[in-house]
């Protein structure tokens, strides 16, 4: 027992001793340390975290150009409010020249060749899928929608001409949870990604060293979103399908669908737990006991909508529209959308 308290005694000795001779290393090392200066590219709320993240970071060694065209630009808010050197886009490449690295977040923009060479060390971006699956405009929203069991951020080099196709600098995994939203998963991607740049721009002479080319034959696009994806065609998606769409476009379009020649925004959808009553793909029913609308679709699946809009009216409950357009209607159907129909 006593050579025990004496080993035990004698590590935590030694144990102070390291760290009397680490913590001055830590010190001086934490004084030294300069990050890159930064010209940071963002507009929207998926930017922002990045921003702030780098801020912390960087302190005084950073910049930012945004658009100039939106009042409600959070980037240009915060930079504002944070007094951070702010340019309207675009720039000329003598604006890059203070800076040793460009970083992009959701811009929006293409950049030109001679602003990427500006920068001694080049442009990096921060993408919200683990390229190259997904290269594109809306990859938060193909995750979903096409039902993929994980995600990811990358950190990639920037290159002339096309978006999304550099070399990867960094790249983290998160599992999509079967029921999330899209706005849920756009915002933790958004602060995964912040956390992930920041680590990255520290280490960024490394990472870029490091930096290892894409598989462009693994390459998966993940294109604007259009009103053409938005039209359900019940005959041809399962309700399964229809419901992972809404998730996917939660918070930026509606389904929509048609209904005695108007259109009908979806707001409100869900899966039944339980096998109800099978319909034919664009049938109806309300439920009064459910307070739903009971619709068939594609695979002999339903689909329960709880609120919708029709057009030229205010959002309403399905029974608010029971009473107010079922009774005494010609077609209990909903039909392919005008605009898919033209």
């Amino acid at each position: 027992m006593l050579c025990g308290k004496s080993l035990v005694n004698n590590f935590y000795k030694y144990k102070r001793k390291v760290w009397q001779n680490v913590i001055p290393i830590i010190k001086r090392h934490n004084a030294t340390y300069h990050p890159p200066k930064i010209l940071f590219f963002g507009t929207d709320n998926f930017s922002l975290p990045s921003l702030q993240a780098l801020h912390r970071n960087c302190s005084d060694r950073l910049g930012v150009v945004t658009s100039f065209k939106s009042p409600a630009n959070c980037v240009r808010s915060y930079a504002e409010k944070e007094k951070l050197p702010l340019k309207k886009w675009p720039i000329e490449p003598s604006d890059c020249s203070q800076f040793d690295l460009g970083v992009v977040v959701s811009f929006g923009h293409m950049i030109p060749a001679n602003i990427i060479n500006g920068f001694p060390n080049g442009m990096i971006n921060v993408h919200a899928s683990l390229l190259p699956k997904w290269r594109g405009a809306a990859p938060i929203m193909y995750a979903i929608m096409k039902g993929d069991a994980s995600t990811g951020v990358s950190i990639m080099k920037i290159e002339p001409h096309r978006f999304d196709i550099g070399a990867i600098l960094a790249q983290r995994e998160v599992v999509i949870k079967p029921d999330v939203f899209m706005p849920e998963l756009h915002a933790s991607l958004a602060l995964l990604g912040a956390d992930l740049l920041v680590d990255t721009v520290n280490n960024v002479q490394e990472r870029l060293k490091e930096a290892k080319l894409q598989d462009n034959t693994n390459a998966s696009y993940a294109p604007k979103i259009t009103n053409k994806l938005t039209e359900v065609v019940w005959s041809e998606l399962s309700a399964f399908d229809i419901y992972t769409r809404y998730r996917a476009l939660f918070g930026y379009k509606n389904l929509t669908t048609s209904f005695l020649g108007k259109q009908v925004q979806l707001l409100e959808l869900r899966i039944p737990e339980r096998e109800l009553l099978v319909q034919e793909p664009g049938t109806f029913k309300y439920q009064k006991q459910r307070k739903s609308l009971l619709i068939g679709c594609a695979q002999d699946s339903q689909l329960e909508i709880l609120q919708l809009r029709v057009e030229g009216r205010k959002p309403m409950n399905a029974q608010d529209f029971n009473n107010g357009f079922l009774k005494g209607a010609r077609s209990l159907n909903f039909t392919q959308n005008k605009l898919s129909a033209n």
